[in-house]
């Protein structure tokens, strides 16, 4: 799966979640200052991400590094390809 593959399922998932229109997301799309998400969102989001990835379960050390959504993109790719 490539950076620009995971960058669009994160896209489809923020926009359904966040009632918000893809386009408007972008890799530098930041949680709580772009987006308005709470910790609630994070951790549905978070939990989303998990499923639909099948990464296990995303460490709390590396939770709160995730601040954008290219953060979360760079991440998964990392889990999915190493």
């Amino acid at each position: 799966m490539t950076m620009e593959d995971i960058f669009k399922k994160m896209q489809e998932m923020i926009a359904s979640q966040f009632a918000m229109d893809e386009d408007d997301i972008t890799m530098d799309s930041a949680f709580t200052d772009d987006l308005g998400a709470d910790s609630i969102d994070l951790v549905e989001l978070v939990m989303s991400m998990e499923d639909e990835f099948d990464i296990g379960t995303v460490d709390e050390e590396d939770l709160v590094k995730l601040k954008t959504v290219g953060d979360c993109v760079r991440y998964l790719n990392h889990k999915i390809n190493g």
